[in-house]
């Protein structure tokens, strides 16, 4: 028979298990972010040498799509992804226009 005291330790185990699988996973969506601003601050070098607007309506429309797709594929609150990647786009967009100064 299982005592009150083992159940609380498994518990306490399982919850060290799923925050340093949260932690791992929170470190990789920084780093992701971080490799994706560097991607997107060279787009917005190009547009600015190039004479080309910060943003791209219809990209952005077809990648909150994208990504809407995605979320309901990964069981994930389509909403809450489109809000996500709509902020992402105005922080992208907000870069390309200072490189456009």
């Amino acid at each position: 028979m299982t005592s009150a005291t083992d159940t609380t330790a498994r518990a306490a185990d399982l919850l060290r298990e799923h925050r340093a699988s949260i932690d791992r996973l929170d470190a990789i969506l920084v780093y992701t972010l971080g490799e994706r601003f560097k991607h997107t601050q060279a787009v917005g070098r190009l547009k600015a040498q190039h004479g080309l607007p910060p943003s791209d309506p219809a990209r952005e429309e077809s990648q909150i799509a994208r990504l809407e797709q995605l979320a309901r594929e990964a069981d994930l609150d389509p909403e809450f992804a489109k809000k996500f990647l709509s902020f992402v786009i105005q922080e992208v967009i907000r870069h390309h226009i200072e490189h456009q100064k």
